[in-house]
């Protein structure tokens, strides 16, 4: 990845802009609602040359903007840039039509993932091993039907039957990342543990939580659904 686009670098002034505790004091109020330097300073107990300093840096990282009172046409207001936060999130996912999970057996992490991807994203998804099982686990199957989704305890398949050409592939376990190679190799890894290798009931629903913690991270940017607002 080239680390000098400018997205990288507008992301990297406003993660800057934000890593000092008075600053963001400032965004905080800002989002809420608009306010004058002399308010913010009354309120956050900070003399008016800092509050003038902060703001200035805010500017220049792009955050804030100043407007011109429609009252007192002597007063100035602060508010946040439409927008401005937003473009702390990472650029958009390559729009593929469909995601395929891959794991080594097929038998848990890969189900789990492309079941909650479905669910949460609403888009296509499938999944795959490099060495698939007979069968799904029956606790991948048990946690998921605590959680609403549904697996085929008989639905395991090999990538080289279910991975086409354009599919954006994640591997979400350390073997299948390090094993895939040429065309089915993952664009993402999630380095999620297996939990067959605990095979607890707890080992299964800590894999769960944490697929499902990636997946709504990851929401924000992956494309819309073509036709759906």
């Amino acid at each position: 990845m080239n680390v000098e686009t400018s997205s990288v670098r507008a992301r990297a002034r406003i993660h800057a802009a934000l890593g000092d505790p008075a600053r963001l004091a400032i965004v905080d109020a800002l989002t809420l609602g608009d306010a004058s330097p002399g308010e913010i300073g009354a309120d956050l107990g900070m003399p008016t040359n800092l509050v003038a300093h902060h703001v200035k840096v805010l500017h220049e990282a792009g955050l804030i903007v100043r407007i011109r009172s429609e009252g007192d046409r002597r007063r100035t207001y602060l508010r946040l840039r439409p927008g401005a936060l937003t473009a702390l999130t990472p650029p958009p996912l390559r729009d593929t039509g469909r995601v395929v999970f891959v794991c080594t057996h097929n038998s848990a992490r890969s189900q789990l993932a492309a079941a909650l991807w479905r669910d949460r994203i609403g888009r296509r998804a499938a999944s795959a091993g490099t060495r698939p099982a007979a069968r799904v686990h029956p606790r991948a199957v048990a946690v998921a039907h605590r959680h609403g989704l549904r697996l085929d305890p008989a639905g395991t398949a090999h990538v080289s039957d279910v991975v086409h050409a354009g599919d954006l592939v994640i591997a979400v376990c350390d073997s299948a990342h390090e094993d895939l190679t040429g065309p089915v190799r993952p664009e993402l890894h999630w380095s999620v543990p297996d939990p067959a290798r605990v095979d607890t009931d707890d080992a299964f629903e800590a894999a769960y939580t944490d697929l499902a913690g990636r997946i709504e991270r990851i929401a924000p940017i992956v494309p819309p659904v073509p036709g759906r607002s």
